[in-house]
């Protein structure tokens, strides 16, 4: 692979051990930028730990690889001024509100402090949560929960955004809605990086990578990969596709 001036996101032999465990296994793969991208694979497959690797969080143990223009082993500081990333754990503080939480995220990535107003009432209109602002967040239901954690990670602009798993355990209706809201943040240019089980919300993608213990299975847009993977079976989707590749191991 090449890195192109459009890659928002490249990595080439990327590979994370623990000890002898292997849990990323020298994947090679590129992001467009505007491009809504999905990582798919079953639990353990390494999505979190490339994903950690991605936002800077956890350095590599070898491999290259270049998120917004910064080297992750390298410029891991710079990367964090330029991304967003909603973990699959809920990581906001519960004993705040969602005022209290906006303000404070505001600090964190060092947004001027002249504009603070306008970002928190933009936050709060973004999630709508305008109404709950000091309820505290601990009793607001899931789907509120995951508003407010999007908002702030989008608080600083961001160019890219990780989301692991962001809808798990949320109803199929503010699902749909977070898509919507996912669709026009890439119709602004924002890049979205999003690993997620339901097959559903994959073909939301532009492109896929399926992941097997910590191996590419499969890269391409989600209707290519159902072609390839089950080309006689014209009913196929891509929860069929995936199943089949899963069960084969690595490729």
């Amino acid at each position: 692979m090449r890195i192109s001036g459009s890659d928002a996101v490249y990595v080439e032999g990327l590979e994370k051990r623990f000890g002898s465990f292997v849990a990323v296994d020298r994947i090679s793969f590129s992001v467009k930028r505007g491009e809504i991208f999905g990582f798919l694979g079953p639990n353990g497959a390494g999505k979190s730990t490339t994903i950690r690797m991605l936002c800077g969080l956890i350095r590599p143990t070898s491999g290259t690889g270049r998120v917004a223009g910064y080297d992750i082993g390298k410029e891991p500081e710079q990367i964090k001024q330029k991304i967003g990333y909603m973990s699959q754990k809920f990581s906001l503080y519960e004993d705040m509100t969602p005022y209290e939480n906006i303000r404070f995220y505001l600090g964190i990535y060092n947004v001027h402090h002249d504009i603070w107003p306008e970002k928190v009432e933009w936050a709060l209109k973004m999630t709508r949560l305008e109404e709950h602002r000091m309820r505290l967040t601990r009793e607001l239901p899931p789907g509120l929960r995951q508003r407010l954690a999007l908002g702030c990670a989008l608080l600083h602009s961001p160019e890219i955004l990780f989301l692991d798993e962001p809808t798990a355990g949320v109803d199929p209706v503010t699902r749909r809605h977070f898509w919507n809201f996912i669709a026009t943040l890439a119709e602004q240019g924002v890049t979205v990086f999003v690993t997620t089980h339901y097959m559903d919300e994959a073909r939301n993608c532009k492109r896929i990578v399926m992941i097997n213990e910590g191996r590419i299975a499969a890269i391409g847009g989600p209707s290519e990969i159902i072609r390839r993977v089950l080309p006689d079976d014209p009913r196929a989707d891509l929860n069929d596709a995936f199943l089949r590749l899963m069960s084969r191991g690595h490729r």
